[in-house]
């Protein structure tokens, strides 16, 4: 499958920021290494810019060269002691961070299977941020949607260990079950680029900080498939797909390279993922996105090591392009205002082309 075109520019012109975000996931070289963030905590918006009350007003004043919009499921009951369901029917526990907890998935039992339907994908509040978003940046930003393929909403709907005895006990059950979220979100992917996503973020998790959840067969039997047909869908749409997955990906990390997609995030430190030897690896194939470590470099160094960490980033992976800037998951709340505003200042100090790193 053919990625969707783009006219590239050369790196001695100025590029807007939609420019720039472009040439970088086309691995090519922009002027200026591009920086963006999936998910910023409010409270840390809050006390890095103060009167922003947005995640779109704090990128727009930081001069970010993407914004991001996240797919939306709706609380349905909501329950005495903070607890509710959403649109697929799970039970959340509230948290203090930006995503809540799943607690338990409605999918028991092939009866279950049977009753239950995704939620539409076609309701308009299901883009959330996006119409606007593009309304007012497109191509000035990059556009970026956030949304999952098949696994997690899996995982979520069945039960983490439930889902993984399934690939071994009941293989039919998983397939079904998956093949089910994936025709929602195929379907809300589709709506996201004609409302005007320029990327898509495909946001299932794969691994953990040591290895996999699950063994490279099992990759290759349920998930890789489903990745795949998302990814031809993205692209058929349009837009390009950037696949997101802590943890360490060592094990399926070519055959997730092998779909197509066009970049990958967010290549966490903590987890073995040294973004030289992935640009060493791939970065002939595939754009990284990522990777300044947000468990102890943003919460709790010095500053000053905040700007040696994008340094290093940079001289590992900014050569010839095909890098974009971001944390190595996101900000959490823990997250150092002054830290953060450190690690953008620095991007834009010394990732300028041609790199002049110890300037």
């Amino acid at each position: 499958m053919t990625r969707p075109e783009l006219v590239m520019l050369s790196p001695k012109v100025a590029m807007n920021s939609y420019e720039r975000v472009m040439t970088a996931m086309r691995r090519e070289q922009p002027d200026r290494v591009p920086i963006l963030e999936f998910a910023i905590h409010p409270s840390v918006i809050a006390r890095a810019c103060p009167g922003a009350t947005t995640q779109a007003e704090f990128e727009e004043r930081m001069a970010f060269d993407a914004v991001c919009a996240c797919h939306r499921f709706l609380p349905v009951k909501v329950n005495p002691d903070g607890t509710y369901y959403d649109e697929w029917g799970v039970l959340y526990g509230p948290s203090t961070e930006i995503q809540d907890h799943p607690i338990r998935g409605p999918i028991r039992s092939r009866d279950d299977l049977k009753r239950w339907r995704p939620p539409d994908a076609d309701l308009p509040h299901r883009l959330g941020d996006l119409p606007a978003l593009a309304a007012r940046f497109k191509h000035r930003r990059a556009i970026v949607f956030l949304q999952r393929a098949a696994f997690m909403h899996s995982v979520s709907l069945r039960g983490f260990d439930n889902l993984l005895a399934d690939f071994i006990d009941d293989p039919g059950f998983a397939h079904e079950l998956m093949d089910r979220v994936l025709e929602a979100n195929i379907r809300l992917a589709r709506n996201a680029v004609r409302a005007g996503a320029d990327i898509i973020v495909l946001a299932d998790d794969y691994a953990g900080n040591k290895t996999t959840f699950f063994s490279p067969a099992h990759f290759e039997e349920f998930v890789r498939p489903r990745l795949q047909r998302m990814v031809d869908a993205v692209h058929e749409a349009g837009a390009l797909v950037i696949k997101h997955s802590d943890g360490n990906l060592w094990r399926i990390l070519d055959r997730i390279v092998d779909t197509g997609v066009d970049a990958i995030n967010p290549l966490e430190p903590v987890a073995g993922m040294d973004i030289g030897e992935v640009k060493r690896r791939y970065g002939d194939r595939v754009a990284l996105v990522g990777n300044i470590d947000c468990s102890y470099i943003l919460s709790e160094a010095p500053e000053h090591e905040v700007v040696e960490a994008v340094k290093d980033c940079l001289r590992k992976a900014a050569a010839g392009g095909g890098l974009i800037v971001s944390s190595s998951n996101c900000i959490h709340s823990a997250v150092k205002p002054e830290n953060y505003l450190a690690m953008i200042r620095a991007v834009k100090q010394y990732g300028r082309y041609p790199l002049h790193l110890e300037d």
